[in-house]
């Protein structure tokens, strides 16, 4: 046996960018820990960290191209994979049209750089508008809200979170994730360091959350509920006088509109519909214009609701108004080593919204992609344009997005269907051929979108550790063939070449950048914190930030017709999602140490509810919304919110076919199989997930 080394790498299973020490001989792990050196992360690292080891050795995982027969699945040649597939698109497009090609890019697409650089020439290879990616039943919101206000749809204001005095959380438990759109390693202590300096944390959540735990302080509110509760906190800062442009004046449009259209919002009326009483907004927004400096941060359950648009948007305004937007200890942007927003100035794509609509339900396209709640019906739906064929890239919609059990007869009657993947997974067993690519440690790493989102400008290069087997194929080897065979074209670049000529636009040349020199700086290379960037950084032809824009404006009055809207009886509880700290994506739950101990996909509900139906802990009910219901044994906590249910996503490994044993043997049941895809934000396509409406049978 040779000698045992070390090696450093950037984790790439969640957004946190936590710097590895992985410890290895051969071609075994020895040991995963916290890189105490890392810049960002500084040593600190979660459960999931190990998942990467068990990616590399697991048995179920594919490294070799396999198609599906009458006789079940065998092995194929890479050649004749390639060969298959480019000659379906070719056949199929000839036949029925560009558009009848559908693709759909999981949330994992952006953790990888290989998918990042080299997906977008296959998906112009192959020409097709229709484009879905996970965007829709995430953050959609954030990026149109984005796009709208600032010009640009990833310029995310990043919360100062290490030099604010005062943090308000709304819909999202950082504790868990270590930030979303936040890339923010040891999340849990560096909100005790908000404390310890005097600061104040508050959360607001219909479920007191890992995150709550934490904080000052925890409001529970219904879910959907958000929107109004940002209106009555901007309507009591501009009565009170509280309100300040500072050194945004002059940069801001629309002040004065949105000063007398919250005028109606008073937290008096509004309260009851929130479910938070009246003095207690009032106080939450006097403390938060008050502070020194504060920053409103709102997540997944923001966005994936009804609301969702009109939420980041107020998330803004908030910010803006108390003249936390664009200083230190309050929201800044980023500019990172490669930094894509700056770039847009020479590519000029800084975003587009509603150019066409879905042929189906005629939803608005946003950056060339359409609502993923329109996909099951784009296949299903004959006619001019109707999707036949489906390329799924890192992805499982069968459990990730709404209907699964919709999608998955629309899966079930494509003419032909091709996936890039690890695993035979709830989705990818409807394939006709599945590519298989390297793993996580398999792979070189660099960060392009989370460096976008960091809470310090950093940069960061992971190298292999495992050279790949020789039957097996990078993502974008595979990404890079497909596009040469079905467009003709031939990339002269792998992806070290590509990656080195986006390092040589970097605004950061101390050391002068490249691959090569990112490789002496295992542990990464910190720029500093965040800075100032406004007005230059702004996107808009007039270099003014839109406060008021039309589309958020015109939105108010389908949120105002929830104003005196009867509560449903048929279905009288809300079902909210969650997230466990060892659980990003479906494909972890075939990692043993992931799953292990006490069961996680539960249904969470309140004592009281729970006596009103007259059930007892870890019984089994069936919980039943109008598209669908799954039996699932009962979790009961306090930790609720009266009235609203919980089950965590991406379970649902029950379905035959598969081939992914351990997640079998933890199958859960799916939060997706209750969710309805007609629900959504209208005003940007982005799933309702926040807030089903259920009922439940025992």
């Amino acid at each position: 046996m040779s000698a045992i080394k070390t090696h450093y790498r950037t984790c790439n299973l969640c957004e946190a960018m936590c710097g590895l020490k992985i410890t290895y001989q051969d071609k075994a792990v020895l040991k995963i820990e916290g890189d105490k050196d890392d810049e960002l992360s500084k040593g600190h690292i979660c459960p999931k960290a190990i998942a990467l080891q068990d990616l590399y050795t697991d048995k179920d995982r594919l490294k070799t191209p396999i198609k599906r027969t009458e006789n079940g699945w065998i092995d194929i040649s890479w050649e004749d994979a390639f060969d298959e597939v480019a000659g379906k698109i070719k056949s199929i497009q000839k036949k029925h049209g560009r558009n009848a090609i559908g693709s759909y890019r999981g949330n994992p697409t952006v953790h990888n750089i290989g998918l990042m650089l080299f997906g977008t020439p296959f998906m112009q290879s192959i020409g097709s508008n229709q484009k879905y990616t996970a965007t829709s039943v995430d953050q959609l919101p954030h990026h149109f809200a984005s796009l709208m206000m600032f010009g640009h749809f990833l310029m995310f204001p990043i919360p100062d979170i290490d030099r604010t005095d005062f943090m308000l959380i709304m819909g999202g438990n950082p504790a868990v994730s270590n930030g979303s759109i936040m890339t923010a390693p040891n999340f849990s202590n560096r909100l005790k360091a908000i404390k310890k300096r005097g600061g104040k944390v508050v959360v607001v959540d219909p479920r007191f959350t890992e995150t709550s735990k934490i904080a000052s302080e925890h409001h529970f509110i219904k879910p959907g509920k958000d929107a109004f509760l940002l209106l009555a906190m901007i309507h009591i800062i501009f009565k009170e006088n509280l309100a300040t442009q500072k050194h945004l004046e002059g940069h801001l449009k629309g002040w004065e509109t949105i000063k007398e259209l919250v005028k109606e919002y008073s937290p008096e009326k509004l309260a009851s519909i929130i479910g938070i009483d009246a003095v207690s907004i009032t106080e939450l927004a006097k403390e938060f214009a008050n502070s020194k400096t504060a920053v409103c941060y709102g997540r997944m359950g923001l966005s994936t609701q009804e609301f969702g648009g009109l939420c980041q948007w107020l998330v803004n305004v908030l910010n803006i108004i108390t003249g936390n937007l664009d200083i230190e200890g309050g929201t800044l942007f980023t500019k990172p080593a490669i930094d894509v927003v700056g770039m847009s100035k020479m590519t000029g794509n800084t975003g587009s919204f509603n150019r066409r609509q879905s042929r189906v339900h005629k939803m608005p396209e946003f950056t060339g992609e359409f609502p993923v709640a329109t996909l099951a019906d784009e296949i299903l739906t004959e006619g001019e344009g109707q999707i036949k064929m489906m390329v799924t890239i890192a992805g499982n919609p069968v459990l990730s997005t709404p209907n699964g059990q919709h999608l998955e007869k629309a899966l079930e009657s494509l003419d032909y269907m091709v996936s890039i993947d690890l695993y035979l997974n709830e989705t990818t067993k409807h394939a006709d051929i599945i590519l298989p690519t390297t793993t996580g440690l398999e792979t070189l790493l660099y960060d392009l979108v989370f460096h976008q989102f960091a809470i310090r400008n950093t940069a960061k290069f992971s190298e292999v550790l495992f050279e790949k087997e020789e039957n097996q194929r990078h993502d974008w080897e595979i990404l890079k063939e497909l596009t040469k065979r079905v467009s003709g074209k031939e990339n002269p670049m792998n992806l070290e070449q590509t990656l080195d000529y986006m390092l040589q636009y970097s605004s950061y040349q101390e050391p002068k950048l490249s691959v090569e020199e990112l490789k002496k700086h295992p542990h990464g290379l910190d720029y500093g914190a965040l800075k100032p960037q406004l007005p230059k950084r702004l996107f808009t032809t007039d270099k003014k930030i839109e406060l008021a824009h039309p589309l958020f404006i015109g939105d108010l009055k389908r949120l105002n017709s929830k104003l005196n809207q009867e509560s449903e009886k048929e279905f009288p509880f809300y079902l909210i999602g969650r997230r466990h700290l060892r659980s990003n994506n479906s494909w972890m739950h075939n990692s043993e140490r992931m799953v292990k101990g006490r069961e996680r996909c539960t249904l969470l509900i309140h004592s009281k509810d729970a006596e009103t139906l007259s059930i007892k802990e870890n019984q089994k009910v069936t919980v039943i919304s109008n598209v669908g219901k799954v039996q699932i044994p009962i979790e009961i906590t306090d930790t609720m919110m009266q009235g609203v249910l919980s089950i965590p996503h991406g379970w649902g490994h029950h379905r035959k076919g598969t081939k992914m044993k351990i997640a079998e043997e933890h199958a859960g049941v799916s939060l997706n199989d209750l969710t309805n895809n007609m629900r959504l934000d209208t005003l940007t396509g982005n799933t309702d997930f926040s807030g089903t409406k259920v009922k439940i049978e025992v």
